[in-house]
């Protein structure tokens, strides 16, 4: 019987998962053709890796809502290897560097075999964000130039990043049109991706900002050619190059080179960064999922292992699971591995349909998607958070930089192991405590009294971590775990940031995940995450001077009788029963504005995980209910709403409110309930009255306007509506 209905569940979530599968496909073809183009490869294998994985994946992968494809981590890798092994003949390189990636995706079989998805917690925290950081200003570096329509540029990393002054005078100063105006295409174009996710239009962010992108550099095509005098400004040697019958012009690999040092090092380093690259990425996806389902992490290993052998005999670039086009799926409400496979499946529709199309798209309007892609892995916000932590993991971080960046990827992040393992060393000044105490066991889990009680003794740190996380992952996370450290002489930071996430998915399904034994030991900063650091708590804002907004707001509340605090440390325990939060992170909440029944609050969440993940702040409005309220969501009736009901979200009318039902949409799983609940009387208050987004449950009312700070006058607005409401009901 279960089965039977977990697959009707699976049938009836189609739709759903056939709009996220579009969705995600608009933004996966023009990266597919960005990251090949960036790694040296035809543009055509990015797209490849897509569809193989997407296909082989969501049918044996272990993961939920993962999507995947090529990976922004193995662009500097892959070109290395090409530029390595061709000696200069970029497209012999591609075909040895192809029976590399062959070979790789073989050894991330037998890893998910031998159940080596593990390994991934080894690797120290700061580290990874090192060598991300050095990925991502390789990328820049390389690619910036062929968004200012240069695509010639040769050097180091850093001869490169030494040489971006002179690109912009170039390209200011250059009296070759076709270069001026492909840099002038690839600038719009990063400010398309900056500015993106500062509109915060539903209908405008329908479409994905690399596929804006494209369609903008497409009809700028069109445009020359159908009502311009001039002809296309921009050479043919500057937009995509792909052939003419693509089903026909695979690559094969060339295995001639399967013996030399230069080629076992290029297989090390694929396998290296893409087995890191996807174990990230399932778990920053994992958080995600709003079901807080857990992937089998060797079982996807094994999938993408097999993705990738497939692929790089077609031609194509490693599969790797990927975070934005992840995140971009949990958002569309993609709920299975089927949304993966429509992505796969539209993209193939693409490339068959609109290749002619494909080949319009100037080369500098993809590496503008690059650019951003490679500061977003190495913007100074990460480099300030990893700060905030220690001024120690700043030093870890720097030299695992610096050393990827001057030698390779695999002796970066090696160095980065062995920095902070000699830092911890210092710390504690006592090398011992390490040397003795690495293999033995350290972790004792038992259950008493209905909890689960975990005992760590000696050290936890990356080097010993997977296995306190053995335990960890055998208490179910409905239940009460209590995580003791009185008899450990040393926590890392990564092992508290893993907590942290524990202690979060805990909370989220009902559990109860407490650490305790640290309360004599000393952090090296205030961070939560700070090496031998406590459980975080909510950080609560310091007392201070208000705000003009705060001030007018205290105003209100004096007006109108409410309380007011500013600086609230109310953790708003109904938000994350709301849908709306579901797939969202809250960090904080704050200007509380509240009377018996009504709350009015600032919050602050996150949409996403990783280069992916946005902060987003909004004023809204929580109603306290004191009679049983069915739930249901209530919005303004729109284009998106009838996407929403192709999607398998079905619009409730109510009979003889015609005027109601064409200017709401309203959704809801118990219609009986939710039409008796909606009065003539409510029904006539929400048509005289302001239209919000409006979402119920049994723990109250949750209200909006948009997803953005209110001002003064619209949370005075608000405040009334609530009232209006809560006396209607």
């Amino acid at each position: 019987m279960k089965k039977k209905s977990t697959f009707k569940t699976f049938l009836s979530e189609i739709p759903q998962n056939l709009f996220s599968g579009f969705v995600v496909s608009l933004i996966a073809l023009p990266l597919g053709l960005g990251l090949a183009l960036a790694s040296g490869a035809p543009p055509i294998s990015g797209v490849i890796a897509a569809i193989v994985g997407g296909t082989v994946v969501s049918i044996i992968g272990g993961s939920n809502v993962t999507i995947t494809g090529p990976g922004n981590g193995l662009v500097v890798v892959i070109l290395a290897a090409i530029t390595t092994l061709g000696n200069g003949d970029m497209q012999q390189g591609f075909l040895y560097t192809l029976a590399a990636i062959v070979i790789s995706g073989i050894i991330m079989i037998i890893l998910g075999f031998l159940r080596m998805g593990s390994l991934g917690d080894f690797f120290p925290s700061s580290a990874i964000q090192g060598m991300l950081a050095a990925i991502g200003i390789g990328i820049f570096a390389k690619q910036i130039h062929v968004m200012f329509g240069n695509t010639s540029a040769k050097g180091s990393i850093i001869e490169l990043l030494l040489q971006v002054p002179e690109g912009v005078i170039n390209l200011i100063k250059t009296d070759n049109s076709s270069m001026f105006y492909a840099g002038l295409v690839g600038v719009i174009s990063l400010l398309i991706m900056i500015f993106y996710s500062k509109i915060r239009n539903r209908y405008f962010q329908l479409i994905p900002a690399p596929m804006w992108i494209v369609v903008l550099s497409v009809g700028m095509y069109y445009y020359f050619e159908m009502f311009s005098a001039t002809d296309y400004p921009i050479d043919k040697s500057l937009l995509i190059n792909l052939p003419d019958d693509i089903l026909s012009n695979f690559a094969f690999p060339d295995f001639g080179k399967v013996s030399d040092m230069s080629f076992i090092n290029a297989v090390i380093g694929i396998t290296l960064i893409a087995s890191i690259e996807s174990l990230l990425s399932i778990k920053a996806v994992d958080k995600l999922d709003p079901l807080k389902r857990r992937s089998n992490v060797n079982k996807d290993i094994r999938a993408l292992g097999l993705a990738t052998v497939i692929s790089g005999f077609l031609g194509g670039l490693n599969v790797v699971t990927v975070i934005a086009r992840s995140s971009v799926n949990v958002n569309n409400k993609g709920s299975n591995r089927s949304a993966n496979f429509f992505h796969a499946s539209f993209l193939v529709l693409f490339i068959l349909l609109f290749a002619s199309e494909l080949r319009k798209i100037p080369l500098p309007a993809l590496a503008a998607i690059l650019v951003f892609t490679g500061y977003k892995l190495a913007s100074p916000e990460n480099i300030s958070k990893v700060f905030k932590v220690g001024k120690e993991q700043l030093i870890i971080f720097l030299i695992t930089l610096l050393t990827t960046i001057a030698t390779s990827l695999i002796t970066g992040i090696l160095i980065g192991i062995l920095i902070t393992f000699i830092i911890h060393i210092i710390i504690n000044k006592n090398a011992s405590l390490f040397f003795k105490n690495l293999l033995k066991p350290n972790v004792l889990m038992f259950k008493e009294d209905d909890k689960y009680y975990v005992s760590v003794k000696n050290f936890s740190s990356f080097l010993n971590y997977t296995k306190l996380k053995s335990k960890l992952n055998q208490i179910p996370e409905t239940e009460e775990a209590i995580i003791d450290f009185s008899m450990c002489d040393f926590v890392d930071d990564s092992v508290m940031e893993n907590l942290s996430n524990y202690a979060e998915s805990f909370t989220r399904k009902g559990g109860h995940f407490e650490v305790i034994g640290l309360d004599d030991s000393k952090s090296v900063s205030d961070h939560p995450f700070a090496l031998r650091k406590i459980l975080p708590k909510q950080i609560i804002p310091k007392k201070g001077n208000l705000t003009k907004r705060q001030k007018f707001i205290q105003k209100i509340s004096k007006e109108m009788h409410w309380k007011y605090d500013a600086f609230s440390a109310q953790e708003m325990e109904e938000l994350p029963t709301f849908g709306y939060f579901k797939t969202r992170r809250i960090k904080k909440v704050s200007n509380v504005l509240s009377n018996e029944d009504c709350t009015i609050f600032d919050v602050q969440y996150s949409e996403g995980e990783m280069i992916a993940k946005q902060v987003v702040k909004a004023t809204m409005l929580h109603i306290h209910t004191s009679k049983p309220v069915p739930n249901f969501t209530l919005d303004k009736e729109g284009l998106f709403e009838y996407i929403l009901d192709f999607a398998g979200y079905t619009d409730i009318n109510l009979l003889e409110h015609t005027d109601f039902n064409k200017r709401f949409y309203l959704a809801g799983k118990n219609e009986e309930k939710i039409r008796t609940f909606f009065t003539d009387e409510l029904i006539l208050f929400f048509e005289s009255n302001k239209q919000y987004h409006v979402s119920a449950t049994e723990n109250g009312i949750l209200i909006f306007g948009n997803e953005r700070l209110a001002s003064v006058k619209e949370i005075k607005s608000l405040a009334y509506f609530g009232m209006g409401l809560q006396k209607t009901i």
